[in-house]
């Protein structure tokens, strides 16, 4: 015989299960107009490069904030270094090539990418490949954390980075860091980008 008494129990399950239900749907909608510590900071990002006055689409400038932010994520690296060596090295045109044929955003050699494509989680399929600006972060993002990671300091990794790190173990500074044109421009620039941008957790 059918009881009363078990719908009871039952009945409950059902309101509870309401009222989370409500519960979750209020919360994910209230979350829904907040991004993440991470969403935020690439929107930054992206505002900061529109202010550098660079000219591509917004989907391919919110990749490009996304690939900066989420490769120096990985090798826990400050993002706004990295932003500092790519406007320092390439004043962020994906297209620049300079006089000893290093290519795209952060300047990469054809050379130094098909010796670290592997390891970096990149490509190397001709000089076209290094215009691909994913690619070029990833190659350079990881060839500087390398760096950082050999000559230890800030400066010397910078200096290595500019010159090649076989030309700077050959000329160590000792215990002095490098000054040179290109790492003071590098580290001022950073300093903007520290006054400018947040600190990622």
């Amino acid at each position: 015989m059918f009881s009363r008494k078990r719908l009871i129990p039952v009945g409950i399950c059902f309101v509870v299960l309401a009222a989370l239900t409500l519960f979750v749907g209020l919360a994910l909608n209230a979350s829904a107009g907040q991004d993440s510590p991470k969403e935020e900071i690439i929107e930054q990002i992206v505002q900061y490069l529109k202010n550098k006055n660079v000219k591509i689409v917004d989907s391919k400038l919110r990749d490009m904030a996304s690939t900066v932010y989420e490769e120096s994520e990985a090798y826990d690296l400050d993002y706004r270094l990295v932003l500092a060596v790519i406007r320092v090295e390439s004043n962020f045109k994906n297209d620049a090539v300079s006089s000893k044929g290093a290519r795209g955003l952060l300047q990469i050699k054809p050379s130094l990418a098909k010796y670290i494509a592997k390891e970096a989680g990149g490509r190397y399929e001709g000089v076209h490949s290094l215009h691909d600006s994913d690619n070029n972060i990833r190659l350079g993002v990881y060839h500087l954390s390398a760096l950082l990671d050999d000559f230890k300091t800030v400066s010397a990794a910078l200096h290595a980075y500019n010159v090649g790190s076989t030309k700077a173990k050959k000329k160590p500074f000792g215990n002095k860091e490098p000054k040179t044109r290109f790492t003071n421009h590098v580290l001022k620039e950073y300093q903007r980008n520290i006054e400018v941008l947040p600190e990622s957790d």
